[in-house]
């Protein structure tokens, strides 16, 4: 699996003609104690840079976009019951949706790893 990162704070995992979506630990340590999370329904079309989900935290609420257009496989019904597992896992359990890609080179346009932290580290 190779992962990619938005300028958003969202990551994205992609295997093959999938990818699983989420956000970066630095984005929900800014958000703090996670409460509610609303993830796009299977079957739902996103576009690139598009709303896909909601995350409220204690301090604030905030969208999650679409780092790829594509069309949702299925939100992580995990959050529903336990929405701080963005906290505490939030590159991993703690993911948002699941998505076809509908442009692979779409992805292009992200960060690896290493250009994602050069850039929280410039924040």
């Amino acid at each position: 699996m190779t992962r990619y990162f938005t300028d958003e704070h969202e990551w994205i995992d992609v295997d093959g003609s999938s990818a699983t979506v989420g956000i970066t630990d630095y984005a929900q340590s800014q958000l703090g104690d996670i409460v509610f999370v609303d993830t796009p329904d299977g079957g739902k079309k996103l576009s690139k840079g598009g709303d896909a989900a909601v995350v409220e935290s204690v301090k604030a609420a905030s969208d999650v976009y679409a780092p790829v257009s594509g069309t949702v496989i299925e939100g992580n019904p995990a959050l529903a019951e336990d929405p701080a597992l963005v906290n505490s896992d939030p590159e991993g359990e703690g993911w948002f949706f699941k998505i076809t890609l509908e442009d692979p080179s779409e992805l292009d346009g992200l960060m690896d790893a290493a250009a994602y932290q050069a850039f929280v580290a410039s924040l």
